[in-house]
């Protein structure tokens, strides 16, 4: 595997997402992880996974560069009911899944972690939505997991300024389970990695078959809603302007196009 290192300790399976320098999520990541969450599927050696970032980021969010090659907006509806499937099967896992959050969790990157069970960050970290800045909307489920966490008002501040929330601020809304600080992070999390590692795995199952009918069948519209509009919007004059704008680092100019 070139953009994940695995290492297994008494069935928990640490992932680390290696792609420097922000840990981008391209469509060759996302393959990789689903990859991975197919073999670890059936995998008894792995009870737990724990999935965390190398560097300065758990991960800042889609390869920004790989939507430039992208020509429709019935093909980037498609890359986002393909990253919708595959975090949905994260959340449906019948194993636990925990994301280690350090330095920043944005777009994607966040979009990732909520599909996880539980999430553990720094009290610094960068959690949010930016996707408005580009001039496009989330697509891998940001739009209907956030309100879920931190309720329907504050996610829609957090889309429409494209501002992030700090670790602290995530642990006191429901977003993230527990803040700690930095160094104390892979720690936390192993720990409780290990705990529940230590449970019976098919009580393990049971119980996180259980909390899925805790989904209504408006989620799921809204899934479909969501690549749907993912799409729209990319035809839009505005997307293209707040794509180019992110890769020369300068600010849009949305014109309503």
């Amino acid at each position: 595997m070139g953009y994940l290192t695995i290492e297994k300790e008494e069935y928990v399976a640490a992932v680390k997402i290696d792609n420097p320098p922000a840990n981008a999520l391209g469509s060759y990541v996302l393959e990789e992880l689903a990859a991975f969450m197919e073999d670890a599927e059936h995998d008894p050696s792995i009870r737990v996974i724990l999935l965390y970032g190398e560097g300065k980021f758990f991960s800042a969010g889609a390869d920004i560069k790989e939507f430039t090659q992208v020509e429709s907006g019935a093909e980037f509806s498609k890359l986002a009911a393909n990253g919708q499937q595959l975090f949905e099967k994260i959340e449906s896992f019948s194993k636990p899944v925990i994301a280690a959050i350090h330095g920043a969790a944005l777009g994607g990157g966040l979009e990732l972690a909520m599909s996880c069970h539980i999430r553990i960050v720094t009290e610094n970290a960068k959690l949010g939505l930016p996707e408005l800045q580009l001039g496009l909307v989330p697509g891998f489920g940001g739009t209907q997991r956030l309100p879920r966490y931190v309720g329907q008002a504050k996610a829609l501040e957090m889309m429409a300024t494209s501002e992030p929330i700090s670790g602290s601020e995530a642990a006191r809304l429901g977003l993230a389970n527990k803040a700690v600080q930095d160094e104390m992070l892979l720690h936390e999390a192993k720990q409780l990695a290990g705990k529940m590692a230590s449970k019976s795995p098919n009580t393990l199952k049971a119980a996180l078959e259980l909390l899925q009918t805790s989904k209504s069948e408006a989620f799921h519209k809204g899934m479909e809603r969501e690549a749907a509009l993912f799409g729209e919007v990319f035809d839009k004059q505005d997307a293209k302007e707040g794509i180019q704008a992110f890769l020369e680092k300068r600010k849009p100019q949305f014109k309503g196009e």
